[in-house]
Parts: C-alpha cells; structure tokens; sequence
C-alpha cells in the first residue's frame, strides 16, 4: 500500500471538500462526484484499509450500521425506487481508490445500468472441498 494518503483520506482529513450526507466516529458518508446516477453515495470506512479484509473488526460493524442509514436516506431523499450496494476490493476487481467504500447506486424506474453477470453451475465436489478451506480459514 502506497503511504501517500488517498483522496478518501483526504477528504475525511479535512484537506478535500465533499458533499456530506451522514458522519459519526467510524464512518463518513458523501455523494460520489462521478455519480452513475442521482444520488449515488459513498460509505467510507475512517480506517485506510485498501480492502474489506484487511478493515478491522470495529470498523466493518460500524460500517454495517451505517449502510441502513445511509441506504435509508438515499432513497427517501431521491425517490429511488431501489438501490444497489457495489463494492471492490483490489484493482483486478474494479477498485479504482485502494480504501474500502461501499457505493449506494440509486435505481430509478428508467436506470439503464446493469450489474447483472452471466453465471456458472456449481461443481459439487470441489465445491465441498472449497467450503471446508474456507471455514478452516475463518478459524
């Protein structure tokens, strides 16, 4: 991780303006400034963590508080009519700023985006092997 404090940094410092919807100790909440749509809202962790697993335990709570609040607000303030919460962790899976954010991308009767994927069949044996590496890993 660079040691250069990233724009998200900067704007929980102070040194950056934002248009802020909501802030407590842990998180900060702003309107993206390349929005996909109106009212598009990043959630940011005050911790620099470059991605979701390497974000402490206190701050992935307090952000997990903060995303009803904020989705909340979004919505009655917009009038969306529903939402989606998009959020990357590394540059191979879109991450653009390496600090943790969780976008709220407002939908609207005529959103013409898409985050829909073309999906796979599970391998069930592999699976299984999988799912017991995984839960050997969160020990």
């Amino acid at each position: 991780m660079s040691e250069e404090p990233t724009i998200f940094t900067r704007i929980i410092n102070g040194e950056l303006p934002c248009h802020k919807v909501y802030e407590d100790e842990h998180i900060i909440a702003f309107l993206d400034i390349q929005p996909l749509t109106r009212g598009h809202t990043l959630v940011i962790p005050k911790e620099p963590a470059p991605s979701m697993d390497q974000l402490s335990l206190d701050s992935a709570a307090a952000l997990g508080r903060a995303l009803p609040i904020v989705s909340s607000a979004v919505l009655k303030a917009t009038g969306a009519t529903a939402y989606n919460l998009i959020q990357n962790n590394g540059h191979e899976a879109g991450m653009s700023i390496a600090h943790v954010h969780i976008h709220i991308i407002p939908r609207y009767p005529d959103s013409t985006h898409s985050f829909l994927w073309k999906y796979g069949k599970i391998d069930h044996d592999d699976a299984k092997t999988l799912a017991e590496s995984i839960s050997v890993a969160t020990e």
